[in-house]
């Protein structure tokens, strides 16, 4: 099966849908994603509504309606899940990947699966998935994995690059830039990067190569993979910066990757498996983990072959547990 490239790919559009049922569905799911401050926000009324906890919107990552290429996209995602995942060590539904992100992305709580924004989020994102065939490889999935410095980063060096190049759209305060008043569910033209109303540290962009790669590709906005505009020590130095500001905390991190040994190594919360400092995995230098997570990783391997060997070779020993 060829590979899907999503650079150049045609993007759905909603305008071609006949009226009725499915097209008005989409367009609540759209609606959704790019004024979800507005509808299911901190601030709306009715507050039973309030599954999000800040004002942020799903394309504030997402962007580009969750069609852009390497800004962690949602076309294609309908054919990739139920998939593998670490994080919980186990097989995940698209539902339970979106109620990840109501609780660390948008610091809220998880949607019902029976909610009608549930079944519209997930009708969007499999009408921006048409055409992906299930098992294809994705080109412009996720973020481009780019090189990072190898190096611890400096959030000195990155408030200096925060000021000249993100200030301006963001805030001085990281606070970002609202549309309207507080209390009025209406947004940011800019979103905050941190403080009380931005995502979690039990988020993905809580995680510094993630978001280091996401920014270099995508920040400023209308840089892209193809046209960027921060270097990479730039890019790495300014997230760990933006990282280094206070968020919400959320709460029982340490469940997070059972496995343990496949938890990212940028993933800056204990417990930790590899005999670094906390600091290290929170800000590099990664390379060096990187090394020692393969090595846990090829013994896993190594063990798991050892047993099943063991096993073929004695299958009575192995029904009785030995």
């Amino acid at each position: 099966m060829p590979p899907v490239n999503l650079v150049g790919r045609p993007v759905p559009q909603i305008d071609s849908l006949p009226e009725g049922p499915y097209r008005a569905l989409v367009l609540q799911g759209h609606e959704l994603s790019t004024r979800t401050f507005a509808l299911i926000g901190p601030e709306v009324k009715p507050a039973r509504k309030r599954y999000a906890g800040n004002n942020l919107a799903c394309t504030s990552c997402h962007q580009e309606g969750g069609a852009k290429p390497f800004a962690i996209p949602w076309v294609g995602v309908t054919a990739t899940f139920p998939q593998y995942r670490g994080r919980e060590d186990q097989i995940s539904t698209v539902e339970e990947r979106i109620n990840g992100c109501m609780e660390r992305s948008m610091n809220g709580k998880p949607l019902p699966l029976g909610a009608p924004e549930m079944k519209a989020f997930t009708t969007y994102i499999a009408f921006l998935s048409r055409g992906v065939p299930v098992g294809a490889q994705i080109e412009g999935a996720a973020v481009l994995q780019s090189g990072v410095p190898n190096r611890r980063a400096d959030p000195d060096a990155g408030s200096v690059v925060y000021v000249a190049k993100c200030a301006v759209c963001h805030g001085a305060d990281g606070m970002g830039k609202r549309v309207g008043q507080r209390g009025d569910a209406q947004g940011y033209a800019f979103p905050p990067l941190w403080g009380p109303d931005s995502f979690n540290n039990g988020a993905g962009m809580n995680r510094l190569l993630t978001t280091t790669r996401f920014i270099r590709q995508n920040m400023p906005l209308g840089a892209s993979h193809t046209a960027t505009v921060l270097n990479d020590d730039e890019a790495y130095d300014v997230t760990a910066f933006v990282l280094s500001r206070p968020r919400p905390l959320k709460a029982h991190l340490e469940a997070d990757f059972p496995a343990r040994w496949n938890k990212p190594v940028d993933a800056a919360f204990p417990p930790y498996m590899l005999g670094a400092s906390a600091d290290q995995h929170r800000y590099g230098p990664f390379p060096p983990l990187a090394e020692k997570q393969r090595e846990m990783a090829d013994r896993r391997k190594a063990d798991l072959a050892a047993g099943k060997a063991r096993s073929a070779a004695d299958p009575a020993g192995a029904a009785r547990g030995k």
